[in-house]
């Protein structure tokens, strides 16, 4: 079965992206039993089986049914990209037209994927790429998980042992779709990626950090924080002046305390912005008292941006001296970028 898109077939139901309960609920519409929608999710998500003829648990009737008016659609490759490091970055056409990206990323025991929750982004940081694209719309939880059920069929079921939501877009303002993914992710029948190796990397949404710590999800939670002023975190982001720094650490704290997990920062070094002694003391004083790791990272250059990449041994210099002072720093380094796929860099296009 052709697992690309066609567009010839789109009176269709595509079930790709349905939750388990969604199955269930679908089976009993059907007259069936609710079990069986756990059978089609396992076959769909755990199996990577599309054709509903080869189902065998479900009855011949069944899948007939099913054949008439369901299909499993997955997601349009436009072009794809692999860097002088290993990282590919893929480009997708959905069906509306737009475009997203995911990117693929080797690391010495595992393998990352960089997924997209939102086609482009509306919160315009300063340093983003994706940012220029305004945003278009919310990816459905069918176009967020056939990212990875691509790669999936591409490379093998252990094609990736970690997802994080660092693509396009802002995830918290996708809330429900990314809970429903995660959820499907972590399912033991469906694509039985622990949620502890799911991330969540956020502009800094307070209302929906509070919202993830009650959800009950395992998932990991980043935040993209990049200045330890409010004053430098608006002149970068203006997410910051809806959610101030002062309420964004607050949610973090409940976060913390009421999951027990750690918060990783994101911290993007400008040259001659945000990378100076007192830089350090703010950040230090900042996340004083928050389990957490902090991420140092440079930044990577997007034409059209005024901002410098600081040098690499300005960044080990931050780093060093912020390690005595924070639990866990890692000085990150950039991942494909050579071909636009590095952090800060998406923007529905692949060049080489």
């Amino acid at each position: 079965m052709d697992f690309a898109v066609n567009f010839k077939l789109m009176a269709k139901k595509n079930l790709l992206g349905y939750t388990k309960p969604q199955m269930n609920s679908l089976m009993v519409s059907l007259g069936e039993k609710p079990f069986r929608g756990r059978q089609l999710f396992k076959w769909l998500y755990h199996t990577r089986q599309y054709d509903f003829s080869l189902m065998t648990d479900l009855s011949k009737g069944l899948r007939d049914r099913l054949a008439d008016d369901y299909e499993i659609r997955g997601m349009e490759l436009e072009r794809r990209a692999r860097s002088t490091d290993g990282t590919e970055k893929f480009l997708f056409r959905l069906e509306d037209g737009h475009p997203v990206e995911t990117v693929l990323i080797p690391e010495e025991d595992r393998r990352a994927v960089c997924v997209s929750a939102q086609a482009g982004c509306a919160l315009a940081c300063c340093f983003c790429a994706t940012g220029t694209m305004g945003l278009v719309r919310n990816l459905t939880v069918g176009e967020i998980i056939g990212q990875l059920v691509f790669l999936r069929e591409l490379y093998g079921s252990d094609c990736f042992s970690n997802v994080v939501f660092m693509g396009m877009g802002e995830p918290l303002l996708n809330f429900d779709n990314v809970v429903d993914v995660i959820r499907i992710i972590s399912d033991s029948v469906g694509l039985g990626v622990s949620a502890r190796k799911v991330t969540i990397s956020t502009c800094g949404i307070s209302p929906e950090i509070r919202r993830l710590a009650d959800s009950g999800l395992k998932t990991r939670l980043a935040v993209s924080l990049n200045a330890a002023t409010q004053e430098k975190r608006i002149r970068i982001m203006p997410i910051a002046r809806t959610y101030n720094l002062e309420n964004l650490m607050k949610a973090l704290r409940y976060y913390t305390g009421r999951t027990g997990f750690r918060v990783t920062f994101e911290y993007i070094l400008f040259e001659g912005f945000n990378d100076t002694v007192e830089d350090i003391d703010a950040l230090s004083q900042l996340v004083r008292g928050i389990p957490c790791k902090i991420n140092i990272l440079a930044y990577n250059p997007v034409p059209g941006f005024a901002f410098k990449r600081p040098s690499d041994d300005k960044v080990d210099w931050f780093g060093r001296q912020m390690y005595p002072r924070a639990p866990a720093v890692t000085v990150r380094k950039p991942r494909g970028l050579d071909i636009g796929a590095a952090c800060g860099q998406l923007a529905g296009r692949i060049d080489k």
